[in-house]
């Protein structure tokens, strides 16, 4: 028996597997949709229901390749609303282009607020997204946003896998120290930040660290592991400081060029990821330890289709 009446939920070929722990979640099937390619690579995409009059939902973080996916979405949002959907809600886990938020020099673009601007033209009515890595991505689009935190999630996993005794999170860097701290407030334990700055993209250099963390456990948390090294630097420099192990949590597992193996040289003992991203064989490592995001989403799903407040998740 179907939980939710007239709600379709659809995937492209992004993160399939998570789809189907939150329709799994929901108590339902997935919508049938089927998304190839023609011989010269364009999108052929095909909706093998009706969505008239549906409340529409589509999971598709726009991970690697980024555009394959990102097309798919924006094909299927346009499909739907020519098909007549009562509403479309973009689910998207992971934003892609989300670090292009502002021009840090002349006559850069600024690609987060172009991907808003195209979701809302192909015809999507609201967007669901996961530790967006600059919150003033939601005042980009001209729909509402539900902006759901991971971090409940993690605290979570930390509380049941160790002691928090002698533990302390570690944000690592200036920007993400209202991240950490909110981690930090989940678990009741004290925070401190590194001061790093970025001589070029993907390239860090850490410069100070700001808090005691001799005899400490500590928790890196971040929204984004990429190629590892701000988690690796930051890492040396904590044992440096005295800590006594280092641990990370980042909510979206990008793990882009040489990030396993600088990862696996690092001095991290654990690195807890989400699945908002999904993560190939070859990238699972011992020390990565992967929650479902999939009950989050899958609650704020049914608090979208029937008009609850999403914000409560949090209280």
């Amino acid at each position: 028996m179907v939980r939710y009446k007239n709600i379709k939920i659809f995937t492209g070929n992004a993160n399939p597997q998570l789809a189907s722990e939150i329709t799994d979640y929901l108590g339902m099937e997935l919508s049938h949709a089927t998304v190839t390619a023609f011989s010269d690579g364009e999108i052929n995409l095909s909706i093998g229901e009706s969505v008239r009059g549906a409340d529409c939902f589509i999971i598709q973080p726009t991970c690697t390749p980024v555009h394959n996916n990102l097309m798919e979405l924006l094909i299927m949002t346009d499909a739907l609303r020519r098909a007549s959907a009562k509403r479309i809600t973009a689910v998207l886990p992971y934003y892609g282009y989300a670090r292009q938020d502002r021009k840090d020099k002349a006559r850069d673009p600024i690609t987060a607020k172009l991907v808003a601007n195209l979701l809302v033209e192909a015809g999507a009515d609201r967007v669901l997204t996961v530790d967006l890595h600059a919150r003033q991505i939601q005042g980009f689009f001209d729909i509402p946003v539900d902006h759901l935190n991971a971090a409940h999630l993690l605290s979570e996993y930390i509380k049941n896998s160790m002691s928090l005794e002698d533990v302390m999170v570690v944000s690592p860097d200036i920007g993400g120290v209202t991240r950490a701290r909110n981690l930090a407030e989940l678990l009741q334990v004290p925070l401190a930040i590194v001061d790093k700055r970025r001589t070029q993209p993907n390239v860090a250099e850490v410069m100070h660290l700001i808090g005691e963390v001799g005899g400490k456990k500590a928790i890196l948390i971040d929204d984004i592991v990429d190629t590892g090294g701000s988690l690796s630097l930051a890492g040396d420099k904590l044992l440096e400081k005295g800590a006594k192990e280092v641990y990370a949590c980042c909510t979206h597992a990008v793990l882009s060029g040489k990030a396993i193996s600088t990862l696996e040289g690092s001095v991290l003992k654990e690195l807890v990821v989400t699945n908002t991203i999904p993560l190939p064989e070859e990238k699972r490592i011992g020390m990565i330890k992967m929650i479902s995001i999939a009950p989050l989403i899958g609650e704020a799903i049914i608090r979208i289709h029937e008009d609850i407040s999403v914000s409560k998740l949090f209280v």
